[in-house]
Parts: C-alpha cells; structure tokens; sequence
C-alpha cells in the first residue's frame, strides 16, 4: 500500500518538473529580462490573477524612458549642485521618520498642481469653461468613469514645447477622472530640437509621482538630409512607434485596450470625455473633434490634408465665420447635422485629438502606412512617370482610413459566407451573381459636382503655415482633373462601412486660440436668436442609425517626392473600389 503511494507521489513529482521548468523560464521573476521591456505574466500572476492590470507601483516595467540623452553639458553641474543644496536644506531636516515621508510628496504633488495650473491654460480655463451650448450641464460622465474601462494616450512631439505643459495637464486631470490604473501613455519625442527633451523630463517626473503607467521614448529622424525625408513614411514611421507598447501590452500581458486617444493640441478633458462617450456609443472605428486654427481674426479649420466627408471630397472654405449652408462637409446629411452641431460621417478624418477604436483596427494588424513609389529628390535619377490610376501618396492617416474601410468589407464578407448554408462557392462567382459584370462599362461622367475643387495654383496659401494646416493645398474655384475611371462592378455600398465620425462640439485649438471664443464663434447663438437645443452625448441624435457606404472616388492630395512636410503636393481625383482591393487581398 505504502510503496504504491510513494510510487505515484514520485510520477507526480516528475510530471511537475517539466512544468514547473516551464513557469520558471517563463516568470518575468526569474528570467534575465530587460528591464525596459513589458514582461509577461509571472507565476503569482496566473496563479492569483491581478487586480489592476496597469498599477505602476505593483510593475515597474510599466514605468519606463527610452532613448534618454544621459550626456554631460555644461549645466550639469549647476543642475546637481541644485538638487544636493535644496535636499539638504529644505527635505532632510524635516524627515524625522518614515510617517512623516508622505508628507514630503504631498508637498511635491501640491507644486505640481500649481505648475500646471500657472503654465497651462487647458488646467486652469476647462474645468470652468462655460460652452455656449451648455456642454458641461448635458453629462458628468459618472457613468462612463465607473465602467472601469482602459484607454491608451498616444502622442507623437515633434518640437512642439508650446503646448506640451497643457497636454500633461489634460492627461493629470484625465487620470484623476478615470483612475490612474485605468490609462497609459504613450509619449514619443521625434528629433526635438527645442525644449522638449526637458519638458519630457518634467512629464515622467509627474506620471512616476501620480502612478501613471507610461512609455517616454525619443527617437532620431529617418534621415538626417531634409531633403531626403517624405513625411509621409516618417509620419506612419512615428505612430507605429507609438503604439508599440499598446501592442506588447497585448501579446504579452492579455491586456486590451477599450479606446487609444491621439492626443493634439490643446483638448479640453471634457471634449475628449465625450468623444469617448460617442465612440462606445456609435461603436465607431475613429471619432474626430475638429481642429481649428485662428488667422487674421477668424477661424480655419486644419488638417484637411487628412479630412474626407463621406463624399470623398475635402473640407473647402471651413471658416468659422461661413454661412450654415456652406459648412464645411459638403455632402447634405453632414452639413445638416454640422449645422446642429451633432456627429456626422465622413470617409476620413484625424481632426486634432481623437478616439481609435482598437480592437478595429490596431488589433486586426492595421497599422499605419505610406506609398512607397515617390521620387526622392536628392538623387540623381529623372523623374519617375506615374500612370494616372498610379495609388495615391497621401498622408498615413488616409491611408489608415482606407485600410479601415476595406477591413470591414472583408469581415462582411466573411460573416455572409459563414452564414450561407449553401455549399462553399468562389466569392467572386457569389459577387458575380449578385452583381452581374457589364463587360463594356460606360466611363463615369465627369459632372458638376456639388462643389468643385481646387487646381494646384501657384500663388499665397493664407492659412499655409497656421496650426497643422502647414500642408494644406490652397482655396480655389477651379474645377479638379478626374482620372478617367470606369463605373464600379460592385459598387461600394453593398458592403459594411466603417464608422467613422467627426464631432463638431469637441475642438482642438493651438497656441493662442481661445476655447471659449472658438465656441461663440462656431455655435454661440446670433443676435436675436435663442441658443440650441441639443441632445445629450450618450444617445439620441448623437446615435447615428443610417451609416453610409464609402465613395466610389476621392480627392488624392499627394505628395510625390521628398522634401519634408512643407513639400510641393498637387491633387487629382481618384476612383475607390472596395471590390477590387477585397480581391486583391483574397
């Protein structure tokens, strides 16, 4: 009896061995890992599971600087003698014990607030800014903060100390509103050349003392020649990089993200509270705000280079001070619900700070791209001839946004075949039979569209160096070259749209720019009028129930050769068939 015991307790000793082996090699504790990258689950994690998924006190590789400059200069030595003489005078003769430590941070954190409170304006003006549309009575996103959800804050800082101070301070107060274990952020330096560096080093002060799980990474450019870089690749280059950790976080953690906030300019807590909110909502793929940019006493609306409506066309003549009928999507339902200042679809956007849904796209393996047949101008070969239907080589964003359109087709797709019960046929013989294939297709009229759009001229852009509008093609009345395209077999309506929205009531301003005038100025009531009326964020007509099918052509703003961002970029019309890439990819 005994021996048959010590028998089994000794095959089950050597079952374990291989699996204890396991879990040895595989324990973030025991494996000589680097300490800068996010480490897998170790046995106290699978065995007792984890309360918070991000508390940067319990991990600290969710505490981390990359690419620090560790160098010595010339002020090195003022700056250390600094640190000895206000420790020894002001903290060490005043710590008595270990209970009286937390007082010495308390003391921290109350200079902090006041730093951010002194030099950001977005800390100090959003908690009491008073929109014209009565935004701060309609939610107190309670129900949003106690959903316990995780977001991911991504910013990308290319030289751009201006504003960096005021984007910390929106990311303190978002984490005191959504818990500091329920956010990370994703902070890259690109190649600063001004105070940055030293800003950043302010940040990762602020987020180690606050518990807030970060990567700060700086990088180099691509190319040291400015000649040599295409700002597309660069631009695609450094958001993918941004997004590394939200990806390690997945593959080695489990750990998903709810919502990935790109944050640009100055953003108020609230407008990216409630573009969160619309985003659950609608179960949107992307949620822009708008991003305005101030010149010569009125407002432009920026980043049209990477802006759509759901006609494919782009936001022309986008001034604040505009009529109602010429807002600036131009399609009828966008501009309607422009003017009421309600969500409205368009085919792409990335209009200052806004929300991605990653499990849409990040998730799926999207990540951001370029087109890789431009000319580089420093080199000695001729200009390469590009057929007219040749892709488009536009911005990462656009990109992105065709990617996102052309993933949910596919899953569409895909979801219909696992449905049909018939026996599995040729998808392009099922598509052929739904939509018959005319042989000989009539070419697309080149009609009057309901605006016409802008020929390269060579004269002044007004607004060409305002905000993130430096790229922006000028404002002209001519019409637009069409490339000669042939109707669509299948058209792109039959297939699932991606959701993607602007949100005119969230804005993104720059340095300068007033909130609460953009606000009266955009949706403050005219004389004699009485101020709107508006739903609230989290439903009704903030719910869009009609979703459209993407256009069958689009304005292709495009940059063809190097040159850095403010590099010569001409335009052309260009045809957009889903079915096409969706068998392509096939």
């Amino acid at each position: 009896m005994f021996p048959r015991r010590r028998s089994l307790s000794r095959i089950f000793v050597i079952l374990l061995i291989p699996l204890g082996l396991h879990f040895y090699l595989k324990s973030s504790w025991f494996a000589i890992t680097d300490p800068l990258e996010i480490q897998e689950n170790n046995v106290l994690d699978i065995v007792t599971g984890s309360g918070d998924l991000l508390d940067a006190r319990k991990h600290k590789f969710l505490q981390v600087r990359i690419g620090r400059d560790e160098r010595p200069d010339m002020f090195s030595d003022v700056i250390s003698n600094g640190l000895l003489d206000y420790w020894a005078r002001f903290q060490k003769p005043f710590i008595s014990n270990a209970d009286t430590s937390h007082m010495d941070a308390q003391s921290v954190l109350a200079s902090v607030e006041q730093l951010l409170s002194l030099n950001g304006w977005v800390a100090a003006m959003c908690p009491t800014l008073t929109r014209p549309f009565s935004q701060n009575k309609h939610d107190t996103y309670d129900d949003l903060v106690q959903q316990r959800r995780l977001y991911y804050f991504a910013i990308v800082i290319h030289s751009a100390d201006h504003f960096l101070v005021d984007q910390l301070a929106v990311i303190v107060q978002m984490a005191r509103r959504l818990g500091s274990s329920s956010i990370f952020v994703s902070m890259l330096d690109y190649d600063s050349t001004d105070s940055t560096e030293t800003l950043v080093d302010l940040c990762e002060a602020v987020l180690t003392l606050l518990g807030v799980p970060f990567r700060i990474r700086r990088v180099p450019r691509m190319t040291e020649d400015p000649a040599a870089a295409y700002y597309p690749l660069e631009e695609a280059h450094m958001r993918n990089l941004a997004l590394e950790p939200l990806k390690e976080l997945h593959q080695r953690r489990k750990i998903k993200f709810d919502r990935v906030i790109w944050l640009k300019g100055f953003t108020c807590p609230n407008d990216i509270l409630e573009n969160i909110k619309i985003s659950l909502t609608n179960e949107a793929a992307v949620v822009c705000g708008m991003d305005w940019a101030e010149y010569s006493g009125f407002f432009i609306f920026s980043d049209r280079w990477r802006t759509r409506d759901i006609n494919g066309d782009q936001f022309r003549q986008s001034k604040s001070s505009s009529k109602q009928d010429a807002a600036p999507p131009r399609d009828a339902i966008g501009a309607l619900r422009y003017s009421k200042h309600l969500p409205f679809q368009v085919f792409c956007c990335e209009s200052g700070t806004h929300v991605v849904d990653p499990a849409q796209s990040y998730y799926q393996g999207i990540n951001y791209r370029t087109g890789t047949d431009y000319h580089n101008l420093s080199s000695v070969d001729g200009v390469p001839n590009r057929p007219p239907d040749a892709p488009c080589l536009d911005s990462s964003q656009t990109w992105f946004c065709r990617d996102l359109w052309i993933h949910q087709a596919r899953e569409g797709v895909r979801e219909v075949e696992a449905m049909d019960s018939r026996k599995p046929v040729n998808k392009r013989h099922l598509d052929q039979d739904r939509h018959p294939v005319d042989p000989n297709p009539p070419p697309i009229p080149v009609a009057e569209r309901d605006s016409r759009h802008a020929r390269r001229q060579h004269k002044e852009d007004l607004d060409a160096n305002v905000g993130s509008d430096f790229d922006a093609m000028p404002d002209t009345d001519d019409g637009l070259a069409v490339v000669p395209t042939r109707r669509l077999s299948v058209p792109n309506s039959v297939f699932r749209p991606a959701r993607i929205l602007i949100n005119p009531r969230c804005v993104t301003t720059y340095a300068g720019v007033s909130h609460a005038q953009l606000a009266l100025d955009l949706f403050g009531p005219k004389k004699g009028e009485e101020e709107p009326s508006l739903p609230e964020s989290g439903g009704g007509k903030y719910t869009l129930d009609d979703w459209e099918g993407a256009p069958e052509s689009f304005v292709c703003q495009e940059q063809k050769s190097t040159g850095g961002r403010s590099a010569t970029k001409t335009q052309r019309r260009l045809g957009f068939s889903i079915y096409e890439e969706v068998e392509r990819l096939s």
